[in-house]
Formats: C-alpha cells, sequence, structure tokens
C-alpha cells in the first residue's frame, strides 16, 4: 500500500517536472530573467571607448596611462535567491475542473523553480497553514527542486486553517537579505468585514524583499450553482451546514463575499506596490504566468 502510494507520487512529480522543465526552458525562462532582476552591476573588464559608450563609465585613470579614452564594463550580478510560500491549507484540496488548486500551486511552484535553476538562481520553500509547516533552505539543484515539488505535492499539514501573515513573518525573519518571494495561495484569509488579515506583515516583507502574490481558485467558489438542497463543509474550520443553492438571494450575497475579498485584497496589493496575478484552475496558467512577468 504505501509501496504504491510512493510509486504514485514519483510519477506525479516527474509528470510535473516534464511538463514544467519544458515550459520552463521554451517558454518562461527569458521572461523570469527580464522580470526579476539580480543583485545589482558588478565589474567586469576594461576595453577601449567605442561610440555610444556612456561617458560616465571612462575610467580616467587608465585612459591617462595609455592615451586612448577607455571605459569600464559592467556586468548584471544575477544570482538571487527565490522563496516560494505555499499556501498548503485544507481549502487548496478543493477542485471542480481538471485539477485541484493544490495540484495548480504544484505545478505553478515547479515552473517557478525550474525558471529559476536556469538562471543559477537558489530556491527555497516555505509551507504553510494557518503557522509555517516547512521551512526548506535556498538551494540549488536539480535534486533540491524536485524536493521541493514533492512536498508541495504530498505534504501534509498539521493545521487546516490560512494565516499568509504567519508566512510573511517567518520569511522576513529567517531570510535576513533581499530575496524574491512568491506566495502562491488562494488568498482566503479574512477577517469578519472581509479584509485581509495580513497587512501588517506585508507592510514589513516588502520592505525587505520583492514580494508577489500568484493567487489561484477554482471557478466554483465564486460562482455557485443552482444544485438544490447540499451539505457543505469546511475544509479548514470543520464546520458543516445545509445549504439551498437554490435561493437566489443566498447565491447573489455568496458571489458578493468574494467579490468584495477579491476588491479589498487587490487594493491591499496596489497599496504596498506588490504584483499579483489571479489564475482559476481551469485555466491555462501558463498565459496568465506570462501576462505577470511581461507587466513586470
Amino acid at each position: 500500500m504505501a509501496q504504491d502510494r510512493t510509486s504514485d507520487l514519483l510519477r506525479k512529480v516527474r509528470k510535473i517536472e516534464i511538463r514544467t522543465r519544458a515550459l520552463s526552458h521554451q517558454v518562461f525562462a527569458g521572461e523570469y530573467h527580464s522580470a526579476f532582476k539580480g543583485k545589482g552591476m558588478t565589474f567586469s573588464e576594461v576595453r577601449e571607448y567605442q561610440w555610444g559608450d556612456d561617458v560616465r563609465n571612462m575610467d580616467w585613470n587608465v585612459t591617462a596611462r595609455l592615451g586612448a579614452p577607455y571605459v569600464k564594463v559592467f556586468e548584471e550580478e544575477r544570482e538571487m535567491t527565490v522563496m516560494l510560500l505555499v499556501d498548503v491549507s485544507r481549502s487548496g484540496l478543493f477542485g471542480t475542473s481538471s485539477m485541484s488548486k493544490r495540484d495548480l500551486l504544484a505545478e505553478i511552484a515547479a515552473v517557478l523553480s525550474f525558471s529559476a535553476i536556469i538562471n543559477n538562481d537558489k530556491v527555497g520553500a516555505l509551507l504553510f497553514s494557518d503557522k509555517v509547516e516547512k521551512f526548506i533552505p535556498p538551494k540549488k539543484g536539480r535534486s533540491h527542486l524536485l524536493h521541493i515539488i514533492r512536498e508541495v505535492v504530498e505534504f501534509t499539514p498539521e493545521s487546516d486553517g490560512t494565516d499568509v501573515g504567519a508566512a510573511l513573518r517567518y520569511l522576513t525573519n529567517a531570510i535576513k537579505k533581499k530575496c524574491t518571494a512568491f506566495v502562491l495561495s488562494d488568498l482566503i484569509d479574512v477577517d469578519a468585514e472581509r479584509m485581509p488579515r495580513y497587512e501588517d506583515a506585508l507592510k514589513v516583507a516588502v520592505n525587505r524583499h520583492d514580494i508577489s502574490m500568484i493567487e489561484v481558485y477554482d471557478p466554483a467558489e465564486r460562482n455557485i450553482p443552482d444544485v438544490g438542497l447540499v451539505h457543505v463543509k469546511d475544509s479548514e474550520t470543520g464546520k458543516a451546514a445545509w445549504v439551498d443553492t437554490s435561493s437566489a438571494k443566498m447565491r447573489a450575497e455568496y458571489r458578493r463575499w468574494f467579490s468584495d475579498v477579491a476588491d479589498n485584497t487587490s487594493k491591499l496589493l496596489m497599496k504596498y506596490s506588490v504584483d499579483s496575478v489571479s489564475i482559476a484552475t481551469d485555466q491555462d496558467y501558463v498565459k496568465g504566468l506570462m501576462t505577470f512577468f511581461q507587466k513586470r
């Protein structure tokens, strides 16, 4: 039984690897490189001045010594640290199309990881529910990357809820130097007024790191169908209730709740200049990520 489960996991991880590695090489690597800059510029060499060179890069000492104009050449210091903050709460198991939200998060995490590795960046991961469940320090290499993918696919959280703020606070404390961090979540983490609960943590994190939000959702979450009386259970709180989906008023209130959450989340991310993209489980995430990379 355990052996069959392990074999299924390996097949699933291998399938994700084949698909996402090809996408990363063929589609995303260049866009990723352009969208996420390295640490800065580092000196490379001195060469003779050519027409069009920036005179601010003139090396006056070499110019005076050789009697001809020379300029300093700089290269982008490319290597970065990339952190994936992946929501592994119970709500990620929901899915009414070809994949669950958790499956979609795993593929997107794999694409970002392979794109980072191709560009010689280190990758780490932080898996969270309503607490930080697992921290994987950033490293390079295919085996490390596959370890991250396996954890995202298979990890069983100890807690059921969602606390984006806890993940952001842990990131701020654990990674001291500036990194590029992706929060991969359905971002359903709001208070009674439908306001995101993680503003304070986000405010601190964006001052130290380059934070991006990748939200995933299932269409059925936002537009509940009319299927009569159904028994529903909140996967995070465990609360269950009977819901009359034939009630137009109930469906309208349901849509309004998600609309308010989406609007409030969008306003918060704009307030702190956080780039974001929202991708549905029935959509082609390739287009969503390409648009996300290109608008940075």
